[in-house]
């Protein structure tokens, strides 16, 4: 037997798009830096770092290339924040957005996204048809927090507290997605089912075995 759920909320990069993580991967190749220096710049500090200031709009996108600069020179290779923030914006997965549809059809469905104020709206990109597909995808949602819009961020407990009140459910009936696992703590803690996503193949997988709604 399976849990009824009354919301499904979702995390969007690396969820509903490929992972910034492949995208960093190959950018520390192609430049010959260690593997994961980016994501090692962007843990260290976390709460009050360059990353954490642009996602909440502290600072600028301009202000951003230099803060960052200093913070991965400091760890030992200068990097282009400039250069990072164009590896945010991955391509849409069909699927996941096919199973967002079959969420929605079954109760609410919100999205919390840790987001930078660049690009076109929440979708980071200056791709025009890029954008215009994220924007569709937003649109489905019932209730969309941005982090660069609301000033805090995941893992900010207030964060999850605020999807469940917009959307008008109890954490224990909710099912929270996220490629991140410090941000899925936050949400376990308050009692809401999590998945963890390491990929499109098992986010599907998963979620269906939580939910046992038809996804495939």
């Amino acid at each position: 037997m399976t849990k009824t759920f009354k919301a499904v909320i979702w995390d969007f990069g690396g969820v509903f798009t490929t992972s910034p993580f492949d995208a960093f991967t190959r950018y520390e190749a192609e430049r010959g830096l260690p593997k994961d220096f980016i994501r090692t710049v962007n843990a260290t500090n976390p709460l009050d770092n360059a990353w954490a200031k642009l996602e909440q709009s502290q600072v600028t996108a301009a202000e951003f290339d230099g803060l960052f600069r200093e913070e991965s020179r400091a760890l030992g290779h200068e990097v282009s924040g400039a250069e990072v923030l164009t590896l945010l914006s991955g391509s849409l997965r069909p699927r996941v957005v096919n199973a967002l549809t079959v969420c929605k059809g079954h109760g609410r469905v919100g999205c919390i996204t840790n987001n930078a104020p660049v690009g076109k709206g929440a979708s980071m990109t200056n791709d025009e048809a890029k954008a215009q597909q994220v924007a569709e995808v937003f649109a489905m949602f019932d209730h969309v927090i941005e982090s660069s819009k609301l000033g805090i961020r995941k893992p900010d407990p207030r964060i999850y507290a605020l999807m469940c009140e917009a959307l008008d459910v109890d954490p224990a009936d909710c099912v929270y997605l996220d490629d991140i696992g410090h941000n899925l703590k936050p949400a376990r803690d308050m009692g809401m089912t999590t998945i963890k996503v390491l990929g499109e193949d098992q986010l599907l997988s998963d979620l269906q075995a939580v939910t046992g709604y038809a996804l495939a």
